[in-house]
């Protein structure tokens, strides 16, 4: 089986393939401001050689929404092509920090955090939202393991610092473990999304 995995949910993005149980390649490439300029073209070079994916996973985030935005959008440009599978993973699932429980935990904006405990490459609480710091807590105390986040953070969270890897995404995919959607993919929203109505014309 031959997966290709997507992932740009932080300001490092990866790419990678995964064939027969052996990573075939990874490549990762910072993609704060130049995401699409940098990654069409690395796909282009890296997947001459090898051709086309039985499937191809992204990761969801939580994190950058330009980021997966556009991660999806090469994927499903490709699906297009080759006709695989396509199915979506949470980011903070692949974190290279070995087996056991971990939990991740990041900023939300608005004064708000998320929180995930994951358990061999699945997600099996969250990606929750909280809607404080005491609430964050909450979440934190209620549950083990090592806390992670995917960017730096405030010390008083005792959180380290980890990249989701393209690598990890692919070999979970590879494994049918950590799935949470197939086919039409969309980031981890977590909020409801809001739509501003224009205000209606004056006569």
């Amino acid at each position: 089986m031959k997966v290709l995995a997507l992932e740009a949910s932080t300001d490092f993005a990866s790419v990678a393939f995964w064939e027969d149980g052996r990573l075939v390649f990874e490549e990762a490439f910072a993609s704060k401001r130049s995401l699409s300029a940098d990654l069409f073209p690395l796909l282009w070079q890296l997947l001459e050689p090898v051709g086309a994916a039985d499937s191809i996973v992204v990761g969801l985030g939580p994190g950058s929404y330009a980021g997966v935005r556009i991660t999806i959008a090469a994927a499903l440009g490709l699906q297009a092509v080759w006709g695989c599978e396509l199915v979506g993973i949470p980011s903070v699932a692949a974190l290279p920090v070995g087996s056991g429980c971990f939990r991740v935990i990041g900023d939300a904006r608005r004064g708000s955090w998320y929180y995930t405990r994951v358990e061999a490459g699945v997600c099996v609480e969250g990606p929750l939202l909280a809607d404080s710091g005491e609430a964050l807590r909450a979440y934190l105390d209620e549950a083990q393991g090592e806390v992670y986040a995917t960017e730096a953070l405030p010390p008083e969270w005792g959180a380290s610092v980890l990249l989701p890897s393209a690598s990890l995404l692919a070999k979970l995919a590879a494994a049918g473990t950590g799935i949470v959607q197939t086919g039409d993919l969309e980031p981890l929203y977590l909020r409801d999304v809001h739509i501003t109505r224009p205000a209606a014309a004056r006569g």
